[in-house]
């Protein structure tokens, strides 16, 4: 084979990479700005981290300590560190079972440590 051809070739799985890379971060960027919503944590392009308060077509209010709201582009949300909480009626149930299950799980070992005084 010709190394020019191979060359051509190399060049071009470059470029093919690129556009790629690209349009996955593109497609990254519009599924942020769909999920984002009030309540959500969010990371801003220069760093900052805060609370989504309120959204517009082209801004977004966030609140980075309470009390301090900053309006921003809406570009500028880089990620969602925490989706905003759902309010759903299962989502507290789920939490009284985990404290449920929790105190199920010590008395387990309570009876394990009365049977363990006993001569084997």
């Amino acid at each position: 084979m010709d190394p020019s051809i191979l060359f051509l070739v190399a060049l071009l799985f470059i470029a093919f990479l690129i556009f790629q890379r690209g349009n996955r971060q593109r497609r990254d960027m519009a599924r942020v700005q769909r999920e984002v919503g009030p309540g959500a944590e969010v990371m801003m392009a220069s760093g900052l981290y805060a609370t989504v308060t309120a959204l517009d077509d082209e801004v977004v209010t966030v609140e980075a300590s309470p009390g301090q709201l900053s309006r921003w582009d809406r570009r500028a949300v880089m990620r969602i560190v925490n989706p905003a909480p759902a309010a759903e009626p299962g989502d507290a149930v789920a939490a009284d079972d985990s404290e449920s299950v929790a105190f199920e799980t010590s008395e387990p070992s309570s009876r394990s440590s009365t049977s363990t005084d006993e001569p084997a």
